[in-house]
């Protein structure tokens, strides 16, 4: 009987301890979205989409890096597009690219999704011993969850194993 008055002493301690002493009425809200009398503009700056000053412009031509089948290995026309890409990358240090690793739909999702972050970690280091600052770079896997292509023939598979270099 004791352990239990014990218990219920320790709980009720404990739980009086989490209170807050804020009451949500007492809070003060503003209304941001209300109109003003005078009809001034808002003070509100337009969000954009991304980091500033860590966002730009893709180099031309493409900036898709391709892979066989069950293969996060670099294919020989991949050289061109990494290389144009770090170029551009080492120009400007201030912009931060996502490689974004993609499979075909073959295989389980965790699998995939593995593949995919192999494919974009693999980029990744290609692109830093071209002379990229690492914290430029972000990997990331998508795996078969944003295909290119639609389709459940070889050509559209090809098109999925892939890594994006987004700007």
């Amino acid at each position: 009987m004791i352990k239990r008055s014990l218990w219920i002493l320790a709980l009720t301690a404990v739980l009086s301890a989490c209170s807050s002493g804020v009451k949500l009425s007492d809070v003060p809200v503003e209304d941001k979205n209300a109109s003003s009398a005078d009809g001034a503009q808002s003070s509100v700056a337009a969000v954009v989409s991304g980091k500033a000053g860590t966002q730009g412009v893709a180099p031309a031509g493409v900036n898709v890096v391709y892979f066989d089948y069950d293969s996060f290995a670099l294919k020989p026309e991949a050289r061109a597009v990494l290389e144009r890409n770090a170029a551009h990358l080492q120009a400007n240090k201030q912009f931060k690219v996502q490689l974004e690793g993609h499979t075909d739909e073959r295989g389980g999702r965790e699998y995939n999704l593995a593949l995919g972050q192999k494919r974009a970690e693999t980029v990744r280091r290609a692109l830093t011993l071209l002379g990229v600052s690492d914290a430029q770079l972000e990997a990331v896997s998508f795996g078969k969850e944003k295909p290119a292509a639609s389709g459940s023939d070889e050509a559209a598979f090809a098109k999925n194993r892939r890594v994006e270099i987004k700007y």
